[in-house]
Formats: C-alpha cells, structure tokens, sequence
C-alpha cells in the first residue's frame, strides 16, 4: 500500500465523482467508476471486494439490509448493515444499467478504476490520491461521528491493530 496515500476532504470527494459522472473537456463521463468509489467511501470496503458485488449480496434481513462478504485480501469474513439510503443507491444503479441481481455490479478492473482517479485528480491538481483514499475518507468520517472513537473505526475495518487504524 502506498503509504502516502491521503484521506479525502469532503470537497475533494465530492469534486472527484462530480467531475467522474459528468466528465469533463478531454475526459467521458465514468458512472461505473463514479459509483464503485462512492461504496467504497460509504461501505469502508476496498476497491477489490466493491469489485466483486452482485446486488443479491445484499439481502433483506427484516427492515435492514445486510451484506456478507469474504475479504479478499485478508481472507477474513465480514457482515455488516447496508443503510438502506446505499442500498437505494445501487438497486437503482442497476436499474438504470440493466444490471441483473446475480451480475457483477461492476464489470470493470481495478485499474480502469485508478486510471479514471488520476485523470480526474489530475485535472482537479490533486496529489497522494488513489481509490483508497475513499476508504480512509470513510474511516476518517466514521472516527469523528463517534467522538473519535478508534476502536470503533479498527473494527469496522477489520484492522488487527489500532497502529493500522491510526495511520
């Protein structure tokens, strides 16, 4: 991992999938890679296991829903509450892509990704930004609506150490 990687500010956030759904003189729209980030900022996933969803991974599990997945990096299983605004937000993503319930959510590489990050961040004159900048934005915003609570944050992540999470 590249450790001089930053977390996000809001508006840099929102000026990267604003600038990747819309595109802008010399770069198309990218909905697809717009949307993988913004799970990845407001699940805490990596860009790996955002790569990997189908939309019937996430279920209903009475008025919530819920997403179980194995992470690929660590091998570790996760379970954890979708908030139903995310979940919105991708049924209707789907929808709109004609995405079926077993589909890959995103047939796309990792690297389509970050090469669609780095135009953008460049024409924003962004430096220190990858796709897992979104995940730190995550965890940024989760560590401070807790009133800076870092095991919270550790075990959201699935961090072994509170040193991974502080950095």
């Amino acid at each position: 991992m590249n450790k001089k990687t930053k977390a996000l500010t809001e508006e840099q956030y929102k000026e990267i999938i604003h600038y990747m759904k819309t595109g802008f003189c010399g770069c198309r729209p990218n909905e697809r890679a717009a949307t993988a980030l913004v799970l990845e900022a407001n699940l805490g996933l990596r860009i790996s296991d955002i790569l990997k969803l189908r939309f019937c991974d996430i279920v209903r599990d009475g008025d919530r829903y819920r997403l179980e997945i194995v992470e690929q990096k660590t091998g570790k299983r996760r379970i954890f509450t979708v908030p139903l605004v995310i979940q919105q937000y991708i049924e209707n993503y789907c929808l709109r892509n004609s995405i079926g319930r077993t589909e890959r959510i995103f047939p796309i590489t990792e690297r389509a990704i970050q090469k669609q990050l780095a135009i953008v961040c460049d024409y924003l004159d962004y430096t220190d930004i990858s796709t897992h900048s979104f995940r730190k934005w995550y965890a940024t915003e989760i560590y401070k609506n807790s009133g800076y609570d870092i095991a919270l944050v550790q075990r959201l992540l699935q961090h072994s150490s509170a040193a991974t999470t502080q950095r």
